[in-house]
């Protein structure tokens, strides 16, 4: 046990002059009587209430003490404890450009892409994870974090139209390895979703690809779409969004460049089965022994003796005012 204000139980020393204050009262705390002799009251015996008298007094004294302990806060705290466990600096890099509201996944890409990624990170408990999204551009969407509950939060509340259309992949490599730069893991990898191919942007992928190569970070590439056509949306002119098939284009072979070139895979996502499959892969691949520290928080654990305070009060009230009564 522990205590978050220990200097109060110095107070504990103050029963120390109350008790001699006591003694001292009790010294000439006896009722006088003028009598020619006492010897006739030697023989009687001393009735228990005489002794039981100073238990008043060590009930209160418990009382006193029982509140300089509460005061004091004891606190139950558990310690650090550092555990060997399998994990890994991850970063999911996602395109949210319009070609992923494109329905040959169920409902479309988009939605698909973020229900696998959600099963995938609450899957890595001891991973260090972020999120990127790019579209024209690219942005970090949460920095590095082992909460689970927020990146679950962030990946089911994330929407369409955030960011300038357009498929800027080499940003978003280098918007990831900025999130990876400071990653503690030996480990390090993006995992990369696009279903399109590099059209914008201020840096080519491969010239990314090669400084993830220097940083010792893999690259795992995705590219989401079935083969042949799919219904992509399209803007009519009243201004309705209407789905109409289109060619799927990915450029397979740069993400498989970019996915070779710094120790990762390239995948082909042609539904969500596939796309599932890809992400249990990539779990199996992607895991390193790392030790993990674990801290258990810190409680308040001041009610047993706040309730023995006022037990001993109790009691000593209930006795001075029934069995233990005095008469002035």
């Amino acid at each position: 046990m522990h205590f978050a204000h220990p200097h109060f139980l110095w107070l504990l020393l103050l029963l120390i002059p109350l008790t001699a204050w006591y003694i001292l009262k009790q010294r000439n705390a006896h009722a006088t009587m003028s009598l020619s002799t006492t010897a006739a009251f030697n023989a009687m015996p001393r009735s228990w209430k005489q002794y039981l008298r100073y238990a008043l007094f060590a009930l209160r004294l418990a009382a006193i003490a029982c509140v300089i302990v509460v005061l004091a806060r004891p606190q139950v705290r558990d310690s650090w404890r550092t555990t060997s466990t399998e994990g890994t600096d991850i970063v999911l890099a996602m395109d949210v450009s319009s070609s992923m509201l494109a329905r040959d996944f169920d409902p479309d890409r988009f939605e698909a892409a973020k229900s696998v990624a959600s099963q995938f990170v609450a899957g890595r408990p001891n991973d260090n994870i972020g999120i990127v999204v790019f579209a024209g551009e690219s942005l970090t969407g949460l920095p590095m974090t082992m909460d689970r509950s927020m990146l679950l939060s962030y990946l089911s509340n994330l929407q369409m139209g955030i960011l300038e259309d357009g498929t800027a992949i080499g940003d978003g490599i280098a918007t990831s390895l900025n999130r990876l730069r400071d990653g503690q893991a030996a480990s390090k990898s993006i995992i990369l979703l696009t279903d399109g191919s590099n059209n914008t942007g201020v840096i080519a992928p491969v010239t990314a690809s090669e400084v993830a190569k220097e940083m010792g970070v893999k690259i795992y590439t995705i590219g989401v779409g079935r083969n042949g056509t799919a219904p992509y949306p399209v803007r009519t002119l009243s201004g309705r969004i209407e789905y109409q098939p289109q060619p799927v284009v990915i450029d397979e072979a740069t993400l498989r460049t970019i996915a070779e070139s710094t120790g990762g895979r390239y995948f082909r996502a042609t539904d969500n089965r596939v796309l599932a499959d890809v992400f249990e892969q990539i779990d199996a691949l992607e895991k390193t022994q790392m030790d993990v520290r674990h801290f258990s928080h810190t409680e308040d654990n001041y009610m047993l003796w706040a309730c023995l305070a006022l037990a001993f009060f109790a009691i000593e009230m209930l006795l001075r005012y029934t069995v233990l009564r005095s008469i002035p």
